[in-house]
């Protein structure tokens, strides 16, 4: 038999929770961000290193492609990962991803001391990659709640953001010392050696059972996800929540991403007006981590969400109009700060949200959202630029974050989702 799923379930944010050790003062949990930090730099020498690899090897094109594939099993498989996380565990599968990981990017290494790197091999090593990642998305997702208390979440999220941020100014110039230095075969070993790392510290992370976990039913895989789906659509603030982070996500993701490069060169800022909008956002997003990692939470957070996504959506339809790179960037911080601030604050309440046996599967979800459907906006929004020019599509991907927010908005359970309060 099937869990039973409850038709319209109480959000679990509304339910007290026991006090726990403020996350940014515990060894466990800071342990879990060295682990996920160390992962993260290690993602970005490894697309590096890809990315280097691949422009040696064959046309723009073909690079690419090689760039793009593995986008394909992580988007396919990624709502399986969640099930794979509830069934087997969080820790257990993060673990075993991370090693997999490892060996997967250090046999690479290995093989490319005897050989070059050749487009259909870097093409099979993007897929590989790719599906394990499919794997590791969603139990990333679902570990938090097992590391400390619902109250601690928020703060849990600004950590991240946190860790990300040092990922990104650290990752590139890692990655690109390795491939000056000792080339591409050198670049993997690296990016192994960081995925070693992460998981070394992650075998020493303690996780907290959590009620339901030593009473899970296993069931076909494709009957499983089926209830993980039921359970987010009768869910009271969870239904409402996917659909901001969908709908927000995508507005969001393809004006920044394609968009900003595109504007820069459209209005003549060239490479250094570029850097100074995009260190604008990290700026913004920076803030936002930082604030959540002190504060840990913050009063009417499903309020606070889509105020501060209709906020950031203006921002996004602004830059379409900055006559130069200075206000440019200014608003880039603005972005930053309130894209940062919706997104911890989105993650923190599907967390507390969600029953611990559903973890992985609503985990899934969200990152498919997120890592799997909204960059396929990519190659639209490009070709929208090259018709119309650049306001249009920003003004475009402004209305629709602006419409996620008013489904937030207009969703009492979200409007009025309080987090747990957080630790003395």
């Amino acid at each position: 038999m099937s869990q039973s799923t409850p038709a319209l379930p109480e959000p679990a944010t509304l339910v007290p929770a026991a006090p726990a050790r403020p996350a940014h003062r515990d060894g466990n949990v800071l342990r879990w961000l060295a682990a996920y930090t160390s992962s993260l730099v290690g993602d970005s020498v490894y697309y590096m290193a890809l990315a280097w690899a691949a422009a040696r090897s064959g046309s723009p094109g073909q690079a690419g492609l090689v760039l793009a594939v593995g986008a394909v099993p992580r988007a396919l498989l990624m709502l399986g990962g969640g099930v794979v996380a509830d069934r087997f565990g969080p820790r257990r599968v993060v673990i075993a991803s991370d090693a997999a990981r490892s060996l997967i990017i250090l046999g690479m290494a290995a093989t490319l001391l005897v050989t070059g790197p050749e487009l259909w091999l870097l093409i099979v090593l993007a897929l590989v990659f790719g599906a394990v990642d499919a794997v590791l998305l969603p139990a990333l997702g679902a570990l938090p709640p097992r590391l400390t208390g619902p109250g601690e979440l928020a703060r849990v999220q600004g950590l991240k953001g946190i860790g990300a941020r040092v990922a990104n100014i650290a990752g590139a110039p890692l990655g690109g010392l390795a491939v000056a230095l000792g080339g591409t075969a050198a670049t993997f070993a690296v990016a192994g050696v960081l995925f070693a790392v992460s998981t070394a510290l992650l075998v020493r992370v303690r996780i907290a059972r959590l009620p339901g976990d030593d009473e899970k039913v296993k069931e076909p895989p494709l009957r499983e996800l089926a209830d993980g789906l039921r359970y987010i659509r009768r869910h009271a603030l969870l239904a409402p929540l996917m659909l901001v982070i969908a709908v927000g996500e995508l507005g969001f993701a393809a004006p920044l991403n394609i968009g900003l490069t595109l504007l820069a060169k459209e209005r003549g800022w060239g490479a250094a007006g570029m850097g100074w909008i995009v260190a604008g956002f990290g700026a913004g997003a920076g803030a936002a981590s930082l604030l959540l990692s002190v504060r840990g939470r913050l009063p009417r957070a499903g309020l606070v969400l889509p105020v501060s996504l209709l906020g950031g959506a203006s921002a996004i339809g602004a830059l379409a109009y900055t006559p130069s790179a200075t206000p440019a960037a200014v608003a880039g911080v603005v972005v930053g700060l309130l894209a940062g601030l919706s997104g911890a604050l989105c993650g923190a309440l599907v967390q507390t949200a969600t029953e611990p046996g559903y973890l992985g599967r609503v985990s899934a979800v969200s990152s498919l959202f997120t890592m799997g459907i909204a960059p396929l906006g990519y190659p639209l929004a490009g070709a929208a630029i090259g018709a119309w020019g650049t306001t249009p599509v920003f003004l475009a991907g402004a209305a629709v974050c602006a419409t996620g927010a008013v489904i937030g908005l207009a969703s009492g359970h979200l409007r009025h989702a309080e987090l747990p309060g957080t630790a003395a």
